[in-house]
């Protein structure tokens, strides 16, 4: 009896000092993967946090190639994607549909966690408000949106382009894995303000590259200021149905209905692939262009401080013999732009160790575009 009330005594303790130091994420964290049998974010974590809605208002579903689905993937294809754990693979050639495959029960209309491929849609919607004239100029300051911002350590100099580009100077520790540092906060918290907002920045904006969670969520909070209603809803009305998706998405939120920006649009495949079709197409849905072509380029052309892998919320690589660029996201989401091949790859799934050997660029997105460009030459 006394051994039961000192493990008791013990828990409260601990618990305690969790929500004493700033650690109360962590049994919702518990709650939403050890306690669901998973050991980290899931794909299918839609509905086990709020969101705000994205509205398909114009649905239009994919016109099919004639050759739709009527050629096998080659097995060192079919062999790769069973072991990286997908979900879904769909090819567009020519703005039509060429093949869609689907494994351990997801269809077409499975909305799975885009994780980070979220990061270039809020970039996308950067240059969505640019255009619009809600932002003046990509060099505006985060502290123009957020004063608080001016107050500390080259906090007043971070710019929306900085922040684009992952020049933000953040400090910030990438890591998916250890629980006690800023990403699970950010995932799990009920705050996303004061997941990030305390963060300070360790260096001069605009010194070096540094993929971080927390700078496109800054971009987030910038833009939300700057909009003046939820991102999910300009997604809506400037993307979501002038593409003609074919299913409402959705975008999870903190407690207080702040978008996490740097993650977790829940879509399904097919409309995924509508905004890799939107990049090939220069910015243009059928006759209407809905993001402006400078932008678009400005997202996909490299940056020097990034070594050539990186542009604005997109990755790219012109290294391979056949060059591409892409949406990425955690466990292996891809939406992929192969410009020569006119062609959009998606690949969705849940597989959590995908090797990235390449500077942060991972392996398996080079052989999919090599081997399906191959496929449907």
């Amino acid at each position: 009896m006394r051994i039961l009330k000192y493990m008791i005594g013990g828990a409260v303790a601990g618990a305690a000092a969790a929500y004493f130091f700033g650690y109360d994420y962590l049994f919702s964290g518990i709650s939403k993967t050890y306690l669901k049998g998973r050991s980290s974010a899931h794909i299918d974590d839609g509905n086990l946090f709020p969101s705000n809605p994205i509205a398909a208002k114009s649905p239009k579903r994919w016109e099919e190639d004639p050759e739709y689905n009527k050629k096998q993937l080659p097995k060192i294809l079919v062999d790769n994607l069973k072991r990286s754990k997908t979900a879904s693979f769909v090819v567009i050639k020519n703005g039509k549909i060429l093949h869609e495959q689907y494994w351990d029960g997801y269809n077409q209309l499975s909305q799975t966690n885009s994780f980070s491929m979220a990061k270039a849609v809020t970039v996308m919607l950067l240059g969505k408000a640019l255009e619009e004239g809600l932002i003046n100029n990509i060099d505006e300051k985060l502290s123009d949106f957020y004063t608080e911002f001016k107050e500390k350590t080259f906090g007043n100099d971070v710019t929306l382009k900085n922040l684009a580009q992952m020049e933000s100077g953040l400090d910030w520790d990438e890591n998916y894995n250890n629980p006690f540092l800023p990403n699970a906060k950010a995932y799990y918290g009920k705050s996303l303000v004061k997941a990030v907002f305390p963060r300070s920045f360790k260096e001069k904006p605009g010194t070096r590259f540094e993929y971080q969670s927390g700078t496109t969520q800054l971009l987030g909070f910038a833009l939300k200021k700057a909009l003046k209603q939820p991102l999910a809803s300009y997604l809506s009305e400037k993307f979501w149905t002038p593409l003609g998706m074919e299913q409402n998405a959705k975008w999870s939120t903190d407690d207080y209905g702040m978008e996490k920006t740097y993650c977790c649009i829940h879509s399904n495949t097919r409309d995924f692939a509508k905004l890799g079709l939107l990049f090939l197409n220069d910015g243009k849905a059928g006759d209407q262009q809905i993001l402006n072509t400078d932008f678009i380029e400005q997202m996909r052309t490299p940056t020097e401080k990034s070594e050539n892998i990186y542009g604005m919320g997109l990755w790219i690589n012109h290294d391979n013999p056949i060059k591409h660029y892409y949406f990425l996201g955690l466990q292996g989401q891809y939406i992929i732009m192969v410009p020569e091949h006119n062609m959009v790859i998606v690949k969705t799934g849940s597989y959590a160790n995908s090797p990235k050997n390449d500077r942060g660029r991972p392996d398996q997105v080079k052989f999919l575009v090599n081997e399906t460009a191959q496929l449907f030459q």
